[in-house]
């Protein structure tokens, strides 16, 4: 099935659809990939009602041409290599360093800008929904399984509007579940898949996980005072 998303408020209506055996765990905790995931992934949690988060990596692009992904990177020294492009633009290890050391000082500049004063999320032992907008070459999402992997959840789904449906299948072997709604062959580019792809800005992202932030607290208190008074 394949077809086009307004924007990707809809899409993530249309993901967290797929996602209700998720709904009102306590265990489950929804990870959005910025920038572009976290409108996704917000609806995803308030659908759930589940907590936000952001799981930040950086796509290593290919010098002069940044939109093709030669690895990703993550926190905790987490490093993905595509050796498929490197090996067929002959990419030396100096420039990938180089590349690679850039993308560091943003992953952490944005870890500062998002996350404020708030620590990053317990995931060991809990369900992990990784969300982004749609997935291309998969170098960004293995590098965000891998640092998932290292902290020990007890499940980790991926899930996306839109992603190939050979890349779904490779990731199928990597985690315990992936739900995509369009897997289009021959992909080309997330944005063909969507009707409006503007691109999300930093603000965008801090007030979505603040709103989801606030919203997840009030339904925890409206459960909470209503177990007190069944009691």
């Amino acid at each position: 099935m394949t077809f086009k998303f307004s924007n990707r408020t809809e899409a993530g209506k249309m993901l967290a659809q797929k996602l209700t055996a998720y709904t009102n765990r306590k265990d489950v905790l929804v990870l959005a990939l910025p920038r572009g995931g976290v409108p996704v992934g917000s609806e995803v949690a308030k659908a759930l009602n589940a907590p936000l988060d952001v799981c930040i990596v950086r796509k290593l692009g290919v010098p002069g041409h940044k939109e093709l992904a030669m690895g990703a990177i993550a926190n905790g020294g987490v490093r993905i290599l595509n050796y498929d492009v490197v090996g067929w633009l002959n990419i030396s290890s100096a420039t990938i360093e180089k590349v690679a050391a850039h993308e560091l000082r943003e992953l952490q500049r944005r870890d500062r800008v998002y996350r404020g004063d708030r620590s990053p999320p317990n995931v060991r032992n809990n369900t992990i929904i990784l969300v982004d907008d749609g997935i291309a070459t998969g170098s960004t999402i293995r590098a965000a399984i891998a640092i998932l992997q290292q902290q020990k959840p007890q499940r980790i789904v991926v899930a996306t509007p839109v992603a190939p449906l050979s890349v779904c299948r490779e990731l199928q072997a990597l985690v315990d579940e992936v739900v995509c709604l369009s897997m289009p062959e021959p992909f080309y580019a997330i944005g063909l898949w969507y009707e409006n792809f503007n691109q999300t800005t930093d603000a965008q992202v801090r007030q979505l996980l603040e709103k989801s932030h606030q919203i997840f607290n009030e339904s925890t208190q409206n459960c909470q005072m209503k177990e007190a008074v069944k009691k």
